[in-house]
């Protein structure tokens, strides 16, 4: 397997059934990528760290996802020239619908930006990931191009479906 461009981080193990999505749009791309968890809260030395260094190992985005107060992002684009996806996740018993991680994430200072998709919206930022890499680089770009007609051919097979009945 190619060293991975993308760290897909999350706060909890509980998060991955949401932060999986992501893992498999970077999987359809065939965007080599790494899956770990990484607490703020928990394990800041290790967040510190991972923030720091992961430029320095080859990786190009980071999608970090948490739930509750969600400060993973946000203090990961804190230390990380890289550009981070913030993905606001719903916790099980949460009574706010996922309103504290998403606007723990979307309300960043000016200077620490984090781009934030819909809480649970691992699939959009596996997606975005794939858009920031294609700039760059041509056939990731061409595989975007591709997926973006699939979606397009998708919804005209559908909607013939339900004019004929």
């Amino acid at each position: 397997m190619s060293k991975p461009v993308v760290s897909i981080v999350m706060g909890s193990d509980s998060d991955l059934p949401v932060m999986q999505h992501a893992a498999d749009i970077l999987t359809e791309f065939e965007i080599p990528f790494e899956l770990d968890i990484v607490s703020a809260h928990r394990t800041p030395d290790k967040m510190v760290v991972f923030a720091k260094k992961a430029h320095k190992r080859g990786i190009k985005v980071i999608i970090a996802g948490a739930g509750g107060a969600a400060h993973l992002p946000g203090m990961i684009a804190s230390l990380t020239p890289l550009p981070v996806i913030g993905v606001p996740v719903k916790s099980g018993s949460n009574t706010t619908e996922g309103w504290d991680s998403i606007l723990s994430i979307l309300q960043m200072p000016g200077g620490v930006p984090v781009a934030t998709v819909a809480v649970n919206g691992a699939k959009n930022a596996g997606l975005l990931a794939v858009q920031i890499l294609g700039a760059s680089d041509r056939k990731i770009r061409n595989k975007m191009v591709d997926y973006k007609t699939s979606l397009k051919e998708d919804v005209e097979k559908k909607s013939e479906g339900i004019k004929k009945g």
